[in-house]
């Protein structure tokens, strides 16, 4: 089927965004709409003396200012993951108010909204704002986290958490007898999401029906709208929230900004629409970052290099501020720590610190990159104190089809893969064994090669939400996917279509997925974890199951089929009910046109049809070797060659697979080579807060990339789909790190490995021998 599963279909979307005819949350237009803008703390830290709105509120077109005593009346935004520490006590929260009224706790909190008739107007008199700070001591580095001055006062040592799981004794009981015992500390550098869309929105007050409307690019309307309602106090069924198309998300859209509920506020209580569109600046300052993990790791094996254990101990930076998800991505992300090997224990220990930055929240792969990097780090230090090939010592742990399910140390039953054949695959493909020689003919050209390997694994799914799907067929001869995710950049328009192309046997044309508005009714995970096409997708799935069950009862009655069966068969002419043994048979849309023309008992709503699903994780997993040139005079790097071999179950669509992986690997590019957000130390402010800072990779410094598929399909939903929108970030980290380091002859540089790294590296590596 030209538009089935399987098959490259360009994306539907892409043509409506790419001619700008796109509707973006700045795209919108609305009577009366006027503008807001956010007066932000200059400090790090500092106690709230006095705000002065008088010069502020004279200024021309201000509408009105809102203040922290104007919105005291609020809620907190809520963390509210059940979360432990190992010694059983809770999680020290970080109660976040919409303008705090006592203290600034990072340089750029918003600490009060002017509303003025233009957006020029409002930033001028926010501008205006007159704050009277006493300047405190921060705390901004994890590594000293601890002995810096509280960010809050129920937290004197910063430490909002320290948490433990695993088998410690049976860890330690490992390393006592092993063989070989290595060790690596290793940085994930932090990082700025910087989607091409900043936030922003805008916010509606409906006065006739009391309901507050809010426009913003979100990763699942309905978990922002029920975070909108907990923090204004008002039931969910007094906020709607729409998303209109996403310029991208990486995890930083799925939380509440403050900004958009304080724009709500405002809309109700100055009767107009209100519009809030984030500079950029602020999405440096304020927007939620990911990563800033300090990790030291552990291994120990046999002498033949088999795996005995693993440990951790890491220390994450949170921010001043939680978020729903907050304490969740250094702890239980690591439930992938290990990856596809055999490790018979593992102990991890995390302690979480708050510090004076911005919030440090979900970013793509949320946990799992990080496990999978020390894990693959520690293996390559493993292979050259034992002296074995790094493919080798992979090779000698990984988990065998025949161990299938396996359980990991995180109670994950892994239940599907071929991991040495995809090990041995991309072997072949990057022609490991004939490496020398382009080691050799690099060197002859003054440069220094190296290749990098990893196996990475993770679990998608994101959180455990039953996901509900509803299919609908309109008048004008459409079908309807209704979907709680929401794409940001996926092509979810274009795989939904075609699942339900391929199963109901309708045109693709015709069909139409709707998302992003709240008032549809549905709720489910979002877009998080990529979790949208193994639980909607599987939903979608059980629900046109019973549109075709529903379907063939009705057909039999309109055909007249009396005690014959009634079939439903695709083929190149679409989806019909045929009467087993006779010529007599309907299409979908031509029952769907009787049944609304004159319904049959029970039939009211014609073949509409919902139904929800539960997925539990999948697991994609597969291999990345990278191969790099190195020039010892300037430390640049040239990624030469980069082979992916993934294994995300089927593939529904391998041209927006492709996609998705080029993605990941981009952003994972960034942070191994150039990506680094850094605060000054001692003052707490943002040193790398614009892209002059703030290095993103260029398409220039981007690889072709080989990326082959071996489909091992998922056995826990009916599409045999695993993740694949995080699974080239995950990969390329330590493979592109261990590339770098085998070039320059070194243990491990840390991210990001800069040219000036680098070349110290080699110096030093140069002034060691003389």
């Amino acid at each position: 089927m030209k538009y089935g599963v399987g098959q490259p279909v360009r994306r539907k979307e892409d043509t409506r965004l790419v001619t700008g005819q796109g509707q973006y949350v700045d795209d919108l237009s609305f009577e009366g709409l006027v503008h807001a803008s956010f007066t932000r703390t200059p400090h790090a830290h500092a106690v709230i003396r006095e705000i002065d709105i008088a010069a502020a509120k004279s200024m021309p077109g201000v509408i009105g200012i809102l203040t922290p005593e104007d919105v005291a009346w609020t809620g907190y935004l809520p963390v509210r993951v059940p979360f432990k520490s190992r010694d059983g006590s809770d999680l020290r929260q970080s109660p976040k108010r919409l303008l705090p009224g006592d203290k600034v706790r990072f340089a750029g909190e918003a600490v009060a909204m002017v509303v003025a008739e233009t957006a020029a107007q409002a930033k001028d008199a926010a501008e205006a704002v007159m704050v009277d700070y006493e300047p405190l001591e921060a705390a901004v580095l994890v590594e000293s986290a601890s002995s810096a001055p509280p960010v809050w006062d129920h937290a004197p040592d910063n430490l909002a958490f320290d948490w433990a799981d695993g088998n410690e004794a049976a860890c330690n009981e490992a390393f006592a007898r092993a063989a070989c015992r290595v060790k690596i500390d290793v940085v994930q550098n932090r990082i700025v999401p910087a989607p091409m869309e900043p936030r922003g929105g805008v916010g509606i007050y409906d006065a006739n029906g009391d309901l507050l409307t809010l426009y913003t690019p979100t990763q699942g309307s309905a978990g922002v709208r029920d975070k909108v309602a907990h923090v204004l106090n008002l039931p969910a069924d007094k906020v709607r929230l729409i998303t209109p198309d996403v310029g991208g998300g990486f995890g930083m859209k799925n939380s509440l900004a403050v900004e958009l509920a304080l724009i709500l506020i405002g809309a109700k209580l100055y009767r107009r629409p209100v519009r809030w569109s984030g500079e950029r600046l602020e999405s440096f300052l304020a927007d939620a970052h990911g990563r800033d993990v300090q990790m030291a790791g552990e291994m120990a094996l046999d002498k033949d290099g088999h795996i005995l254990a693993m440990r951790l101990n890491s220390s994450a930076n949170l921010g001043a501020y939680m978020t729903h998800v907050g304490p969740l991505i250094p702890s239980l992300g690591l439930r992938v720590m290990g990856g596809v090997y055999r490790v018979p224990a593992v102990y991890a220990r995390v302690r979480g610190y708050f510090t004076n930055t911005t919030t440090v929240s979900s970013y793509r792969g949320a946990g799992r990159p990080e496990a999978i990097y020390i894990t693959e780090r520690l293996m390559d230090q493993a292979a050259a104190v034992l002296n074995l090939d790094r493919l080798e010592i992979r090779r000698r742990n990984l988990i065998t089809p025949n161990q299938l399910p396996y359980r990991n140390w995180r109670g994950l039953s892994i239940d599907s893969g071929d991991f040495a054949a995809n090990l041995d695959l991309a072997a072949r493909t990057a022609e490991w064994e004939s490496f020398d020689r382009r080691r050799r003919e690099s060197e002859s050209r003054g440069k220094k090669r190296g290749r990098g390997v990893s196996y990475y694994f993770e679990a998608s799914g994101g959180p455990a939400v039953t996901e509900p799907v509803v299919i609908r067929f309109t008048r004008d001869g459409k079908v309807e996917a209704v979907v709680a995710t929401q794409t940001n950049g996926q092509g979810h328009d274009t795989v939904f279509a075609q699942l339900v192309c391929e199963q109901l046997g309708v045109p693709f044309d015709s069909v139409v997925v709707k998302q992003g508005d709240s008032a549809d009714g549905l709720s489910g995970g979002g877009t998080v974890g990529s979790r949208s096409l193994q639980t909607a997708g599987s939903a979608m799935t059980r629900a046109m199951d019973r549109v075709i069950e529903k379907g063939k009862v009705a057909a039999s009655q309109i055909l007249q089929a009396g005690t014959a069966e009634v079939a439903f068969k695709r083929d190149e002419n679409g989806g019909r009910f045929e009467v087993t043994g006779t010529k007599r048979s309907i299409s979908i849309p031509e029952l769907v046109a009787v049944l609304r023309e004159d319904p049959l008992p029970g039939f009211e709503n014609g073949l509409d049809e919902s139904a929800t699903f539960d997925s539990p994780p999948t697991f994609p997993n597969g291999c990345h070797i990278c191969e790099v040139e190195v020039d010892p005079e300037t430390g640049t790097v040239e990624i030469c060659r980069y082979v992916v071999i993934d294994d995300v179950g089927r593939v529904i669509n391998p041209l927006i697979v492709d996609g998705q992986i080029h993605g990941g690997i981009a952003q994972g590019l960034g942070q191994a080579l150039m990506e680094d957000c850094r605060y000054d130390p001692d003052s707490g402010q943002l040193s790398t807060a614009s892209f002059a800072d703030y290095v993103l990779p260029r398409a220039d410094q981007m690889p072709a990339l080989d990326i082959r598929y071996n489909e091992v399909p998922c056995k826990t939903n009916p599409l045999g789909v695993k993740g694949a929108g995080e699974a080239g970030t995950i990969g390329c980290l330590p493979a592109i790190i261990g590339a770098i380091s085998d070039a320059a002859g070194v243990a491990h540089i840390d991210m990001p490995a800069t040219p000036e790294k680098i070349w110290r590296a080699l110096n030093e590596k140069r002034e060691a021998r003389n």
